[in-house]
């Protein structure tokens, strides 16, 4: 199966997994809707898309705010005529020791890592009801199935996305058609390390990052594959790792 005619939305679309997810649906046919703040980053990759034959929409917003992911959604169903699939991506991953009380991080974290996930969810599902199928992917991590230090927020809330995943999934896909699916991926190469402000942290990462990590684009392929297969069949989870990370 190719993704001919489906409209897929990618929050946090203006790079690393989100960016290499637009450019691998679009190369099979998809049209993708790119959101995230940045706008400049957002037609930039539109225009990289468009080079090669692939449809897509800048639609900048912040998950954050529901309003705006609703905004988003209609403007997909304007520009497409419809909505098929959510890749809930947009991440945030400021680690820190609890005792070092960095509270404005925890609710950052809280705010796009959940609430982000939550308004994805509302904002599209009504569409994907309407069409009486779809696909729904949510980016959790392998951190929502194994603490490691200095994680315990960012853990937490990658818990929370995998286990909406499967009550989503429980409640959408035998009645509706709507498949829903957790992504778990170990250490990727992206920018998601640059928000750790704990220098103790800082220095933990900086031994991590020497192993052969994954790439965007596996993680990509990942999605493509989950999206790909026939009706009947639903990914529940990919736990997805380097080769070289325990």
């Amino acid at each position: 199966m190719n993704l001919q005619d489906r409209v897929i939305i990618i929050t946090g679309a203006s790079s690393g997994i989100g960016e290499a997810t637009a450019k691998k649906l679009a190369e099979d046919g998809a049209s993708v809707v790119l959101m995230a703040r940045s706008e400049d980053k957002l037609k930039t990759l539109k225009t990289d898309i468009e080079k090669v034959g692939g449809k897509a929409l800048v639609a900048t917003g912040d998950v954050t705010k529901r309003k705006e992911f609703e905004a988003v959604v209609d403007s997909a169903v304007k520009h497409f005529g419809k909505v098929d699939g959510l890749i809930n991506n947009a991440g945030l991953m400021p680690l820190s020791f609890v005792k070092k009380l960095k509270t404005d991080e925890w609710e950052k974290m809280v705010d796009v890592n959940i609430k982000g996930v939550l308004n994805g969810v509302s904002s599209v599902l009504p569409q994907l009801l309407e069409n009486k199928g779809g696909d729904i992917i949510n980016i959790s991590s392998m951190a929502a199935n194994r603490y490691f230090p200095g994680g315990a927020v960012y853990c937490a809330t990658k818990s929370a996305v995998k286990m909406f995943s499967e009550g989503l999934r429980q409640e959408l896909a035998p009645e509706h058609g709507i498949n829903v699916t957790s992504i778990e991926p170990g250490v990727v190469a992206t920018n998601l390390t640059s928000t750790i402000t704990d220098e103790d942290i800082k220095d933990k990462m900086s031994e991590m990052q020497k192993m052969t990590t994954l790439e965007s684009e596996d993680i990509a392929n990942a999605i493509h594959y989950t999206l790909t297969q026939p009706k009947r069949v639903n990914i529940n989870d990919i736990y997805i790792l380097p080769t070289e990370q325990k």
